[in-house]
C-alpha cells in the first residue's frame, strides 16, 4: 500500500477514536491533534480554539482557531480553518479549493471591525473575544497568518505565500495537508519546499569564505548577509527559520534586546563589530564561484541554531529603515538530514550567544532523554487488572523514531512491535514536559503551549540533572508514566461530564492535576503513584477526586479576573493558579486515606536505588571483563596523559588493566566505567574545540 494512503487509514482511525473518547466530532478532534502539531513545529505557539459558522454582510465566516500573543513584538496573529474529511482513500484538494476557505478567515477579520458583528455574537463564546480581541488589538498586528489544516493532499504546493493585504497589514497562507502531516510525523520535517534563493528573491547572493577543508566532515562558510536581506528572509518565514531548541528557548524570552536594538539604531556600521552574528545550519547549498570570491545562492532547509534573537531584533528594526549599514556575519555548516538529529543539537549547545544558553536549553540531545529512551525499551509495564500481557510505554525522543521503528519491520514484526508498544502508550517530549509540569503546581506554564512548557521543563530538569542525575533512576520513570496515566484519564473523562460546556479540556486537566497535587502536600502527603504504576490505571478514589478538582477548575478557569475576557489568557496567568490553588474543593474522605506519606514514597525510592546500585555493578562488571585488560591500560594511558586521573584513579584503572588475571570488584568495576565516561567526555569536548 501507498505510504501516504496508508497513513491516512490510520489517521482516521486515530482522530475517530479520539473523537469517540472525547465526546468530540471527528474534525474536533482532528483540530486538537494539529493544534499541538502547529506548536512544536513553530506554525502556531499555544493556539486557541475558536469554532465559528455565519455570515456577516452576506459573506461566510469560519475560523476554527487562532493564535496571538501581546507580548511578542513580532505582531503576528495566527488564524486557523480546519477541513476534515473521513474517506476510504486520501482526497485532493487544489488551489481553487483553498482560496475560498482562506477567503472566510479574512471575511472573519473584516467582520471583527464592525461593531454591529461583534454585538451580534454571545459574548461569552470564543468567537467574541476574538473578535474583540482584533479590535482592540489592531494596531499591534504586524502580519497575519492564514492557516488551512486538512486531511486532503495539497496540490498547490504553496507554503508561506503573501496573499495580499487587509488595510495596511500584510497577509501570507500556507497549508498543512496530509502530506506534510506525514512527514512531521515520521521526521519532524514540515517544509521540503523551505528554500531560500538568495540571488533570486531576496536581494542577491550572499559573499562566503570556505571554512572547511577537502577532508573534513562537513562543508562550513563563513557569510557576511546585510541586515535588511536577514530582515526580509524572516518576515517571509518566521520562527520556521529557528532549530527548535532556540526557537522553544526565546519564545520565554521574546523581548527584542535592547543592546541589539541600540547598536542598530546609534552605531549600524559597529553591528558587525559588535555583535556575535549567526550560527546556522542547512541541508544543502549552493554556491558559485564568481570574478571575485565565492557567494551563497541558495540554502535549503536553513536553520538558525543561534542568534534568534540578533535575527528577530533585526526583523523589528526593519520597518524604521535602519539596516542599511547593518552587517551580519553567519557561520554555515552544511549537515545533511540524516545527520541532522545527532549534530545540530551539538551544534546549537556549543555555539557563542550573546544571550548564554546552557545545555539544558538545547535539550533534545540532552542525557536526560537519551536516557528516559533507554528506560522505555526495556522497562516492562505490570499487566495491571485490566491487561493480559506486560507493555512498554514508548518514549519518543526525535520525532519519528516511532514510525520509523514499526515501518522497518515487516507484517509479522509490526504485530509483535504493536503489542509491545501500544499506540496508546506512545508519548513524545511535549507530552513528558506537559505531565511533569502539571505534577510540579505549574499548569499557568502549561497553558503557554507545547514548546515555551517544554523550555520550561528543560531548564528546571536540566539544571537538576546538573546538580544530581542519579534521582532519574528507573523509579522516576516508572513514576512519571503514572503521572501520564493520570492524566490521560482526566483527558477521557473530562469532556463527558454534565459541568463541561467544551473548550478548555487541556486547561482543566493540567489545572486539576496540579490542584489534587497541591491539597495532597497541604496536609504533608503524595499520590501514591507507584499504585497508578502497578495498576497501569487510576483507582476509583482517585479518580474521583480528580473530576472533583477538574470541576472547581472548570469554574475558575470560565471566570476570569474584571477586565479579562479571553479565557485561555487568563488560564495562562499565574494568578489564575493562584485563585484555584486557594479554592476548597469538597473531595470525598476517602482521597486523603489514599494519600501516603512522603517518608512512605522515600522509602520505596531507597530499595529501588539499592537495587539499582546491585545491578549497576553487576552490568559494570560485566562490561569491564568483556572490554579486556588492553582497553582499561588504553584509558588509564590517556588518563594519565592528559593530567586528569587522581592516585585512586590510576589505582582502579590499574586493576582492571589486568584482566583477566586480576578480577575487580563490582565496586571498582562501577567506578571504572565512571572514570572512562568521564575521560570520553573530556576527549570530546577537546576535540570539538580544536575542530
Amino acid at each position: 500500500m501507498d505510504e501516504l494512503a496508508e497513513y491516512h487509514r490510520e489517521l482516521i482511525a486515530s482522530i475517530q477514536g479520539d473523537a469517540d473518547a472525547m465526546g468530540l466530532i471527528t474534525a474536533e478532534a482532528f483540530l486538537e491533534m494539529m493544534k499541538d502539531v502547529l506548536d512544536e513545529a513553530g506554525e502556531v505557539s499555544g493556539m486557541d480554539i475558536c469554532y465559528y459558522r455565519g455570515t456577516h454582510e452576506r459573506k461566510p465566516l469560519q475560523i476554527d482557531g487562532y493564535g496571538w500573543d501581546a507580548t511578542d513584538e513580532e505582531g503576528v496573529l495566527s488564524l486557523v480553518i480546519c477541513d476534515f474529511v473521513v474517506s476510504e482513500e486520501p482526497q485532493a484538494i487544489v488551489k481553487a479549493g483553498i482560496k475560498p476557505l482562506l477567503q472566510q478567515l479574512v471575511n472573519f477579520v473584516m467582520a471583527a471591525h464592525s461593531k454591529d458583528f461583534r454585538d451580534s455574537i454571545e459574548e461569552t463564546s470564543s468567537a467574541f473575544v476574538l473578535s474583540d480581541l482584533i479590535a482592540r488589538s489592531w494596531k499591534k498586528v504586524k502580519k497575519i497568518k492564514l492557516i488551512l489544516v486538512t486531511n486532503r493532499i495539497n496540490k498547490a504546493n504553496a507554503d508561506a505565500q503573501p496573499v495580499g493585504n487587509i488595510g495596511d497589514v500584510p497577509v501570507t497562507s500556507n497549508v498543512w495537508d496530509l502530506s506534510r502531516l506525514l512527514r512531521f510525523v515520521n521526521s519532524g520535517q514540515t517544509r521540503e519546499d523551505l528554500v531560500i534563493d538568495f540571488a533570486e528573491q531576496f536581494g542577491g547572493a550572499v559573499p562566503v569564505l570556505k571554512a572547511s577543508s577537502d577532508g573534513s566532515p562537513f562543508e562550513s562558510y563563513i557569510a557576511l548577509i546585510p541586515g535588511a536581506q536577514l530582515a526580509e528572509i524572516y518576515d517571509k518565514w518566521g520562527a520556521r527559520l529557528l532549530e527548535a531548541n532556540v526557537r522553544s528557548f526565546l519564545q520565554a524570552r521574546n523581548k527584542v534586546n535592547k543592546g541589539i536594538r541600540d547598536t542598530i539604531r546609534d552605531q549600524p556600521e559597529m553591528f558587525f563589530s559588535y555583535n556575535n552574528g549567526l550560527t546556522a545550519t542547512a541541508e544543502a547549498v549552493e554556491v558559485m564561484e564568481m570574478g571575485d570570491g565565492f557567494y551563497l545562492m541558495s540554502a535549503d532547509n536553513l536553520q538558525i541554531v543561534n542568534g534568534g534573537q540578533t535575527t528577530a531584533s533585526i526583523h523589528a528594526a526593519r520597518k524604521l529603515d535602519q539596516l542599511r549599514n547593518v552587517l551580519v556575519q553567519m557561520k554555515l555548516t552544511v549537515v545533511s538530514s540524516d545527520q541532522a538529529e545527532e549534530v545540530v543539537p551539538r551544534i546549537s549547545e556549543f555555539a557563542n550567544s550573546q544571550n548564554k544558553v546552557n545545555a539544558a536549553d538545547f535539550f533534545a540531545n540532552h542525557p536526560f532523554h537519551v536516557r528516559m529512551q533507554e528506560f522505555s525499551r526495556r522497562v516492562l509495564a505490570p499487566s495491571g487488572d485490566g491487561n493480559y500481557r506486560e507493555t512498554k510505554w514508548f518514549y519518543e525522543r526525535a520525532r519519528g523514531q516511532f514510525a520509523d521503528e514499526r515501518g522497518r519491520r515487516s507484517v509479522g514484526e509490526r504485530k509483535k512491535f504493536d503489542n509491545e508498544f501500544p499506540k496508546a502508550q506512545f508519548f513524545t517530549k511535549t507530552d513528558l514536559a506537559k505531565y511533569e509540569n502539571s505534577y510540579r503546581c505549574r499548569p499557568h506554564i502549561v497553558s503557554l503551549g507545547a514548546q515555551k512548557n517544554f523550555g520550561d521543563v528543560a531548564r528546571a530538569v536540566g539544571k537538576e540533572w546538573s546538580d544530581s542525575d542519579s534521582r532519574f533512576d528507573e523509579l522516576w520513570f516508572k513514576r512519571l508514566i503514572a503521572k501520564a496515566i493520570i492524566f490521560r484519564n482526566l483527558e477521557r473523562l473530562v469532556p463527558h461530564q454534565p459541568w463541561y460546556t467544551s473548550g478548555y479540556r487541556a486547561n482543566i486537566v493540567t489545572y486539576a492535576l496540579a490542584k489534587i497535587v497541591h491539597d495532597a502536600e497541604q496536609r504533608e502527603k503524595v499520590l501514591d503513584l507507584d499504585q497508578v504504576w502497578r495498576m497501569q490505571r487510576v483507582h476509583v478514589v482517585l479518580e474521583r477526586a480528580c473530576l472533583r478538582a477538574a470541576e472547581a477548575a472548570n469554574e475558575v478557569i470560565s471566570n476570569p479576573i474584571a477586565g479579562m475576557r479571553n479565557v485561555t489568557e487568563w488560564a495562562k496567568k499565574e494568578g489564575c493558579w493562584s485563585r484555584l490553588a486557594a479554592t476548597s474543593v469538597p473531595y470525598e474522605k476517602d482521597f486523603f486515606e489514599a494519600l501516603i506519606d512522603p517518608a512512605q514514597a522515600k522509602a520505596v525510592r531507597r530499595e529501588a536505588q539499592q537495587e539499582q546500585k546491585l545491578l549497576d555493578g553487576v552490568d559494570a562488571q560485566a562490561e569491564v571483563l568483556a572490554a579486556g585488560g588492553e582497553y582499561w591500560q588504553g584509558w588509564l594511558d590517556y588518563g594519565q596523559s592528559v593530567g586528569k586521573l587522581s592516585p585512586r584513579d590510576i589505582g582502579i584503572l590499574s586493576t582492571c588493566a589486568q584482566v583477566p588475571a586480576k578480577v575487580p570488584s563490582e565496586k571498582q568495576c562501577v567506578a571504572a566505567v565512571a572514570i572512562r565516561d568521564r575521560l570520553d567526555a573530556h576527549h570530546q569536548a577537546t576535540s570539538e574545540a580544536i575542530a
